[in-house]
């Protein structure tokens, strides 16, 4: 029994550093692709593309998986939706290092903060699952932000809602393919591949490529793009064996929180009064749905073991 203990203890404790590893470069991934920001964003997309199929396969050669991913081609559902969130996630991905080099990493960080609750909405819509009160509550808070923006300035903050909904749409169609997380990325991008290969071949031929025409630092960021995509990733799978849902709800808020920081305090992108109202009722929300979930989930185990806090 000792000995069951100390290896759930060991399992909890190596599942938080990955977590904490996986959401803290995530966060900080906006430093990176700052650092390429003089490269133009689909190209820096494409090495992102490339560059992971290098790394994942090479991870997926070394773990002996390669039979997960001949599964999936033998499964032809599987890989037309796999197709679809390959798709998604290069749309995120390439919103993504656009809005960092335009200097709007404080809008990402806002898509990130509102995606919980955009897939709580999405889960609605498309599977019939129904909402608790609080949970309206919360979504109707961060519906007001973004009614804040488009009243305050005129414009939605496309930015953040395309990050968001992306996002969300992404894990709600990856939720409903059974595959593993590993296996299915690396999938993904060798879909959209021969696109970027083909897209760099006419970069080549217009003169437009910067990949071994500027400067071998330059070249050896390009690479890194796909460890910047493969290890947070293999960090989050580790976490996810080894933690329940709840806790990994917890630590998502990290990765936002982090691209906060680094917006206002490093690169001082303007936090004005109407932006930080969007923000607070955001927050609010989140506040709420996180409240309230954990108290759900504290009286159905109270319940499980024959003791209702209500009747107390």
């Amino acid at each position: 029994m000792r000995s069951q203990n100390v290896a759930e203890d060991k399992n909890l404790r190596q599942g938080i550093i990955f977590a904490l590893a996986a959401y803290t470069i995530w966060g900080i991934a906006p430093v990176y692709f700052k650092s390429v920001t003089h490269v133009p964003a689909f190209e820096v997309l494409v090495h992102r593309i490339i560059w992971s199929v290098v790394f994942l396969s090479l991870f997926i050669g070394f773990t002996g998986r390669l039979g997960k991913v001949v599964a999936v081609f033998r499964q032809p559902r599987l890989l037309g939706g796999l197709m679809v969130t390959a798709l998604i996630i290069s749309l995120n991905w390439l919103v993504f290092i656009w809005a960092v080099a335009e200097g709007r990493i404080l809008e990402t960080s806002l898509g990130y903060f509102v995606n919980p609750l955009i897939s709580v909405f999405l889960g609605m819509v498309f599977l019939s699952e129904r909402l608790r009160p609080m949970q309206w509550l919360a979504l109707s808070f961060a519906g007001l932000g973004v009614l804040y923006q488009l009243i305050e300035f005129g414009s939605l903050p496309w930015v953040g809602l395309v990050l968001a909904f992306s996002f969300g749409f992404y894990g709600l169609l990856r939720k409903q393919l059974v595959v593993e997380a590993v296996p299915g990325l690396f999938i993904e991008t060798l879909i959209v591949l021969p696109v970027g290969l083909i897209a760099l071949g006419w970069m080549q031929s217009d003169g437009s490529l910067v990949f071994g025409h500027q400067s071998l630092q330059t070249d050896l960021l390009l690479v890194v793009a796909g460890l910047v995509t493969t290890f947070p990733l293999l960090f989050f799978a580790g976490a996810a064996r080894r933690l329940t849902l709840s806790m990994i709800g917890f630590f998502q808020y990290l990765a936002p929180s982090i691209t906060f920081v680094l917006a206002v305090f490093v690169y001082e992108e303007p936090l004005d009064s109407s932006k930080l109202v969007t923000f607070a009722l955001i927050w609010f929300g989140l506040l709420l749905f996180t409240g309230e979930g954990r108290l759900v989930r504290y009286r159905q185990r109270r319940q499980i073991i024959g003791v209702d806090p209500v009747e107390k």
